[in-house]
């Protein structure tokens, strides 16, 4: 019998004043940016985040390499932001929307763009005077993502082996929101296993149980509670590490535009 039943559970806490960090992203902020001449700023390789060659495919190509506050150890892995220069004569005042996909070490610059997005910031024909500047200065929020097609998957990473050591990376998580806990259950059971953050999106359990797997998350962000679920397993019974699989969820941003006590600019 096919009913197998996969759930995600996801509940949005309360944030009840603008001292949280979740809640304070959303309004803007200030800081520098700086270009990557490479056409996708993964200057680690498949990056730390763990996008590899799937980061091209995500936000048309824009995307962004984080600095130590906007990666947060891996925990902004997948948030999204929108982007604006402060140059009016050199930049446009829309900006740009990128997705965090890896991590850059410099204290001086808060991202690091790619070509794409960093070219977005110029106004037409402007884009190669921006790049010739070291740093510029930039307003930017955190804004929820829009993966088109995407789902919130599970990347089965490689240390992981079967039966019981499983680690586990969280990919397309939804922009807006943070992963704060994980249990992992076989599907039909009520025995729910706690795992272990390692960093950012990444969890690890060497008590996974057989058989094919469910998970359930608690998800920070914003105002507003919601229960989302999904009826279908999440990882088969023979799971391979390197592997993606597709949890058939998507983490809606539900939280309230603002907070109180922000600063926020007029983003038209």
């Amino acid at each position: 019998m096919a009913a197998l039943i996969s759930v995600i559970v996801v509940t949005l806490l309360v944030a009840t004043t603008c001292g949280g960090a979740s809640a304070c992203e959303r309004c803007a902020r200030q800081g520098k940016a700086a270009y990557s001449p490479s056409l996708s700023p993964l200057p680690h390789g498949d990056g730390v985040c763990g996008y590899g060659a799937m980061a091209a495919e995500i936000n048309g190509g824009f995307l962004a390499a984080g600095g130590p506050r906007q990666h947060r150890g891996g925990l902004g892995c997948g948030r999204c932001f929108q982007v604006r220069c402060r140059d009016a004569k050199l930049c446009s005042g829309e900006g740009v929307r990128v997705v965090l996909t890896d991590f850059h070490r410099s204290n001086r610059t808060d991202f690091l763009l790619g070509g794409p997005a960093f070219a977005g910031l110029a106004k037409p024909g402007m884009a190669h005077e921006l790049k010739r500047l070291d740093a510029v200065s930039v307003e930017y929020r955190r804004i929820p993502c829009d993966y088109k097609d995407k789902n919130l998957s599970i990347l089965v990473e490689e240390q992981s082996k079967l039966p019981s050591n499983l680690v586990v990376k969280f990919l397309y998580q939804g922009g807006q929101t943070d992963i704060v806990a994980v249990d992992v259950a076989q599907v039909g059971s009520s025995d729910w296993r706690f795992m272990t953050r390692v960093y950012g999106p990444v969890w690890s359990t060497d008590r996974a149980p057989t058989g094919p797997l469910q998970f359930r998350a608690v998800v920070t962000g914003g105002y507003d509670g919601k229960w989302v679920w999904a009826e279908q397993e999440v990882l088969p019974a023979d799971w391979q590490p390197g592997q993606v699989y597709d949890t058939g969820i998507r983490i809606a941003d539900v939280a309230r535009e603002g907070c109180q006590g922000c600063a926020k600019l007029d983003w038209k």
